[in-house]
């Protein structure tokens, strides 16, 4: 598996929060299992105590984001840098489930399953993942979306480093708004020059008596 296919989990974490809208899906054992993905064997080890250390997790993870988006880009290397530490990968060379047209393993680098809990298994895959992502593409590349109140998380892989929205939604929303925004100072631009024009034909005509 890809070490840049890890920096997802970070993503999936921080956006089971919406803090602008009070919003939180991460309220169950089954959310905190979901994040993992399916036949994954770390989820199979969740509990009741990781549903508040994946909070915990949750609110680091988006002070880097947080950081990286407000150009602070060594805030951000410290926090990831202190997860890193707190939360180690275990790196294994894997590819006996990927074959090329010969049958010879495609060998890569597999993040190998955590040996004490569900919590630090799924931190250590994220900040590795996200720690991977920051270190080939820069720390700009890690984003909030601009489509206010969304604030979700995201990672810009645009060619020309242009991303601004999580989403094609938010994207459309935010252009909505702001067209609809400049129309209605075109609307108010225009009513302001016709009250001013009012008010000279008045002044010219009181002028004339």
């Amino acid at each position: 598996m890809e070490l840049a296919y890890y920096s997802d989990y970070a993503v999936r974490l921080v956006n089971t929060e919406e803090p602008a809208r009070a919003r939180d899906s991460l309220t169950s054992v089954e959310a905190v299992r979901a994040l993992f993905g399916a036949g994954s064997q770390m989820a199979r080890r969740v509990t009741d105590a990781d549903l508040t250390r994946f909070r915990s997790v949750r609110a680091r993870l988006r002070a880097v984001f947080d950081a990286a988006d407000g150009g602070d880009h060594t805030l951000a290397v410290d926090l990831l840098n202190s997860l890193l530490l707190e939360f180690p990968v275990s790196p294994q060379i894997s590819g006996h489930d990927h074959l090329d047209d010969e049958g010879r393993p495609r060998w890569h680098m597999h993040l190998a399953d955590h040996p004490s809990n569900a919590t630090a298994g799924y931190a250590a895959i994220a900040s590795m993942g996200l720690a991977f992502h920051l270190t080939e593409y820069g720390a700009d590349r890690l984003g909030l979306c601009q489509a206010a109140p969304c604030r979700n998380a995201y990672l810009d892989t645009s060619t020309n480093r242009s991303r601004r929205y999580c989403s094609d939604r938010c994207a459309t929303r935010a252009n909505v708004a702001a067209y609809r925004a400049r129309k209605r100072l075109e609307a108010d631009a225009s009513a302001g020059s016709g009250r001013s024009a009012d008010s000279a034909q008045e002044s010219r005509a009181g002028s004339e008596l």
